[in-house]
């Protein structure tokens, strides 16, 4: 795919992954934060160049062709208030997020789900948008590039529009990824609880490098 304007939403290691992988790729891409100034996103900027540029949530919303939502999942739905929903609408979103709760004791869990999920309530929040739930279900070490024995490992996605969906597999294929599509953005309410099995498995194993394939017979 040709090089595109993309905004990052988020500066946690989530988007510095996937935003420097898209640069490498030739895209340009900005990162925005809260503050236009976030010093995690302006380290980010120096440290890929390539074009890549910081601003705000609106900023970075109102920058890219599609958008990478890669919030803290709890952050999320405010994170994409302050983006605006004039400035997502008509452009492909990337949902990477999670609603993970860390519990003092005992295994992280998601925030709510059976009957919503975040990806539906982001879509909600940018009703003009086309949200693809994406990468939520592996670790941001492999999120770009993965290398397998057993060959190219799959990433299931799920959104309402055809065309947003075309877009994100095309991203996928450029860093690495088969694609499994589920449906519709109510498929999140499935992906959201797949994250956790890939967390659960990762704290039982004591080991971050495994991912998803769908075998077909």
């Amino acid at each position: 795919m040709g090089g595109m304007r993309i905004g990052v939403m988020g500066t946690g290691t989530v988007g510095q992954v996937l935003g420097s992988a898209l640069a490498q790729l030739g895209h340009e891409v900005m990162m925005g934060a809260r503050d236009g100034k976030n010093p995690k996103a302006l380290e980010w900027a120096e440290k890929t160049g390539k074009g890549s540029k910081t601003g705000t949530f609106a900023e970075a919303a109102r920058f890219g062709k599609l958008i990478v939502l890669a919030t803290l999942g709890t952050a999320t739905e405010n994170a994409v208030k302050l983006a605006g929903a004039e400035n997502l609408a008509g452009k492909a979103v990337l949902d990477a997020t999670n609603p993970l709760l860390y519990p003092e004791h005992g295994l992280p869990k998601l925030a709510f789900g059976f009957d919503d999920s975040l990806g539906e309530r982001v879509q909600r929040l940018a009703p003009q948008a086309s949200v693809v739930k994406c990468f939520n279900t592996v670790g941001n070490a492999r999120m770009a590039q993965p290398k397998y024995a057993a060959g190219k490992p799959d990433m299931f996605i799920c959104g309402n529009d055809e065309d947003a969906k075309r877009s994100v597999a095309q991203v996928c294929d450029s860093l690495g990824w088969g694609v499994v599509d589920l449906g519709g953005i109510e498929c999140s309410r499935l992906l959201e609880p797949m994250a956790l099995v890939w967390i659960y498995h990762g704290i039982r194993t004591r080991s971050w490098k495994h991912a998803f394939k769908l075998l077909q017979g």
